[in-house]
């Protein structure tokens, strides 16, 4: 056993510290004396001194090691024994067999090139490797590479060679899914498992539950998901808990998608999937201490990962620190380039702090990744509209309208557009009562609505919608909303009461603070002048209501400009 037998072995033991410092000292015995080691036996050394810079996450540093060790493998002679190392024993083709493969090393390449994002070279190193020869983590490493580089056609082909070897790789059905191969095409590639394994017959329904997913096909999706849930072998799973919570947030069901978010919670206190979007669930509902400890308990569990940024990130926005919030978001896509939530959260700091043409770039990156999550365009149409920029919206509206269909979300969105033009309201009326017809407590169609009614002045018609949606969930901008409408109509001490609750579930809500500031000021100045007209009246003897006053017009032209004012 030579000292090269003893470097392996060490790698084999996962000692890489050890691997380290000895492959080093060794490497530089061979540079002073280059016959102390041979060609393959140097090749050797330079592989495992690669391996444990690899494990120490000097990825530059190992890429370059294994270019190296690759120049080294081309130039190895022929001959099948090494000469001794040290007054060691001559080598054996056994030794020969306990080479580090040539396929291994450049797979390493490819997951230093991929950490370094130099994803055209990993792809290039990995094209290098005969189509025979790939094993199914290369075959899976080469499809996410060329999906992320916009090759589909090579990315589905890679990703069936993988089903072709592990009918079960289920990373891979999700992979080809995702591009738009049918779900009837994919489960046939698992078939002969399915039927020769018993109790999986499920996973045919879970493969048409994800199918329906990426085809925005969200209901049944949640229907073919429930089912899984309700079989007994199945119940309790933290994923299908997970993609059950995410598609309700996609339908825009915030209730039930935070319910389900709690219920994998418990089920796995240490699950990291999906809290960014619950930890935006909860900003978007002013719960900003909950979102804070979100925050510190999944920076507990790993800060290598993007969502304990991202829901950082969005406790700093809804707080309006817009900088701060910037800096998480880019944080999290360093860490995760492909992370939907943490690009949209870069995006709406950048939006809120002007930087417009640099928040449509990554909404629009996060549309590519994720082209059937409405909260995509939505943030692509609100920077559209800030920019006033009224046109590209209505086109980028119109064209979610038709490919994702007249669903509840995508005529809330085409209304919001409408109401910015004032040849458009009665059809932003039209797409705006389609949508609640649809989905009555759509709290973002309920909000448009809303906003609609108080620009006609009908504020009883907006009261009663504001109470019929609080009936099923209670919010805080249907509060304040409410409270609006009520100073309107004068009626001071409920609006006060609307406000307060809206306080007390966001109390860093500066609209509330707002109008209940206003109220009060209003309030002030109706009493004032009330009194004001009395004394006139005892004054001049004369009697008589005050329908009609003067005070009564101006209280009334002041309410007129208090909602312009909104």
């Amino acid at each position: 056993m030579n000292v090269i037998d003893h470097v392996r072995d060490m790698v084999a033991a996962g000692l890489y510290s050890n691997v380290r410092l000895l492959s080093s000292l060794l490497l530089t015995m061979s540079d002073n004396n280059p016959e102390f080691f041979s060609p393959v036996q140097k090749y050797q050394l330079l592989v495992y001194h690669a391996d444990s810079l690899f494990h120490d996450k000097e990825y530059r540093n190992a890429e370059s090691k294994y270019k190296i060790a690759l120049q080294q493998k081309k130039a190895l002679t022929k001959t099948t024994k090494v000469r001794p190392a040290g007054g060691s024993a001559p080598s054996t083709p056994q030794t020969q067999v306990c080479l580090p493969s040539e396929i291994e090393v450049k797979y390493k390449m490819a997951e230093c090139y991929t950490m370094l994002r130099q994803e055209r070279d990993a792809v290039a190193i990995l094209d290098t490797i005969p189509t025979r020869q790939r094993t199914p983590k290369i075959n899976m490493m080469l499809a996410n590479l060329y999906k992320k580089a916009g090759q589909e056609r090579s990315a589905v082909t890679s990703y069936k060679e993988v089903l072709r070897q592990c009918p079960l790789a289920m990373d891979a059905i999700l992979g080809l899914l995702s591009l738009s191969v049918k779900g009837a095409e994919v489960a046939s590639l698992t078939m002969n498992v399915i039927q020769s394994i018993p109790n999986l017959d499920w996973l045919s329904v879970w493969i048409k539950a994800y199918a329906f997913v990426h085809t925005g096909d969200n209901t049944r999706a949640i229907n073919a998901i429930c089912s899984l849930e309700k079989k007994s072998l199945l119940r309790d799973n933290v994923d299908l808990m997970g993609s059950l919570a995410d598609l309700y947030f996609r339908v825009g069901d915030s209730k039930n998608a935070i319910l389900k978010f709690e219920q994998a919670q418990m089920l796995d206190p240490y699950i990291i999937k999906g809290m960014d979007v619950y930890g935006y669930l909860l900003a978007g509902e002013g719960r900003l201490e909950d979102v804070e400890n979100l925050g510190g308990r999944l920076f507990n569990i790993s800060d290598q990962h993007a969502e304990p940024w991202v829901v950082s990130g969005y406790q700093c926005l809804y707080s309006k620190r817009y900088s701060r919030a910037l800096y998480l978001g880019a944080k999290a896509i360093q860490l995760n380039s492909n992370s939907v939530q943490a690009l949209l959260l870069k995006g709406a700091a950048l939006r809120a702090l002007g930087r417009i043409q640099e928040a449509i770039i990554h909404f629009r990156e996060a549309m590519r990744l994720s082209p059937c999550r409405m909260d995509c365009y939505e943030g692509l149409v609100e920077c559209y509209l800030a920019s006033n920029s009224i046109r590209e919206a209505m086109v980028m509206a119109n064209n979610v309208f038709k490919t994702l269909g007249p669903n509840a979300q995508t005529l809330t969105l085409f209304a919001t557009v409408c109401l910015e033009d004032p040849m458009t309201q009665e059809k932003a009326r039209t797409l705006l009562d389609k949508a609640l017809a649809q989905k009555s407590d759509y709290l973002k169609a309920v909000v448009k609505k809303a906003e609609l009614l108080s620009r006609e002045q009908k504020y009883e018609e907006g009261i009663a919608l504001l109470r019929n949606a609080l009936a099923n969930q209670s919010v805080c901008i249907l509060h304040r909303m409410l409270g609006d409408f009520l100073v309107a109509i004068s009626d001071y001490q409920e609006a006060m009461d609307q406000y307060s609750i809206a306080l007390s579930l966001d109390p860093n809500d500066q609209k509330s603070l707002e109008g209940m500031q206003k109220m009060e000021k209003e309030e002030s100045q109706t009493e004032a002048a009330q009194e004001e007209d009395v004394d006139d009246m005892e004054g001049s003897g004369e009697e008589g209501d005050l329908e009609g006053s003067d005070s009564e017009t101006a209280q009334w032209a002041d309410q007129e400009q208090w909602f312009g004012m909104q």
